[in-house]
């Protein structure tokens, strides 16, 4: 690494309209907990890094409190391994499993709307 130079990394969201327009279900839930972050659209990756103290907070919210612990095992899989494929600048794998992270999301989100709360 150069002495006054430094290569980054950083993962952002795009999402053409927003996070609550992508996953309404998702966005409203974390919306009660923190309506500020919600509306900064943070990133998948973001949510995942922060879902320990989310689930935490979401014992107001058992259904998807539930939910989310039932796919967090797999979440955290691969945030680890995209923080791994990072460091070892493996970017390609790292793109592929933020897919996964989406997917994962997307069953969420059908979970959700499936839900009769």
């Amino acid at each position: 690494m150069s002495k006054h130079i430094q290569l980054t990394v950083r993962i952002l969201p795009y999402y053409k309209k927003g996070l609550n327009d992508v996953y309404p279900a998702v966005a409203r839930r974390f919306g009660y907990l923190d309506k500020a972050w919600v509306e900064k659209n943070p990133s998948l990756f973001e949510i995942v890094g922060r879902l320990d103290k989310l689930l935490y907070q979401l014992e107001i919210d058992p259904p998807f409190r539930e939910l989310l612990l039932q796919h967090r095992p797999a979440l955290h899989k691969r945030y680890e391994q995209i923080e791994e494929y990072i460091a070892e600048w493996q970017l390609a794998k790292a793109d592929r499993l933020l897919y996964e992270i989406e997917d994962i999301f997307d069953e969420i989100e059908g979970e959700l709307g499936r839900m009769k709360l």
